[in-house]
């Protein structure tokens, strides 16, 4: 059931309805499952190391607004603020943990826009939040009856 705190995004423009692909799914889960996998090499720097968790997080975000019917507007600004935040309503994250992915998001934007280097506490966060929400999101797969179907 889409919950009205996604509808009302959607009337706003922040949210675009999109009908439920499980071939989409597969490639973003594919992509988030190969950024963590990436992120984890230490000869990457700390970095191109964070950049990757914090992708994986996002496609991963990505999904959970996608199995609900949406994704985010690109057309608007905010568009990684909102899909993060929307966590709360597509994959049942609890408020605390939406505030640490969105801490990343910031510390994401000031390594990306104002050259910050990423610290190594901030790294490990990324990819232990990235893995957390990996299992998540493949837990919410599993109980998903199109998608045991889909062969995945």
């Amino acid at each position: 059931m889409t919950s009205t705190n996604l509808l009302n995004l959607a009337k706003i423009g922040q949210l675009d309805p999109i009908p439920l692909s499980m071939a989409l799914v597969k490639r973003m889960l594919m992509t988030a499952r190969q950024r963590l996998r990436d992120a984890e090499l230490t000869q990457n720097s700390d970095e191109t190391r964070f950049d990757c968790a914090y992708t994986a997080i996002r496609a991963l975000a990505d999904i959970g607004l996608h199995l609900q019917g949406f994704r985010t507007s690109t057309s608007k600004p905010g568009h990684h603020q909102t899909v993060i935040q929307s966590l709360a309503h597509t994959l049942d994250v609890d408020a605390a943990t939406v505030r640490v992915l969105d801490g990343l998001r910031k510390q994401r934007n000031l390594a990306d826009y104002d050259g910050e280097l990423v610290t190594t506490a901030a790294l490990h966060e990324c990819l232990e939040q990235g893995k957390i929400l990996l299992g998540r999101v493949e837990n919410t797969l599993r109980q998903r009856v199109d998608w045991e179907s889909s062969g995945a």
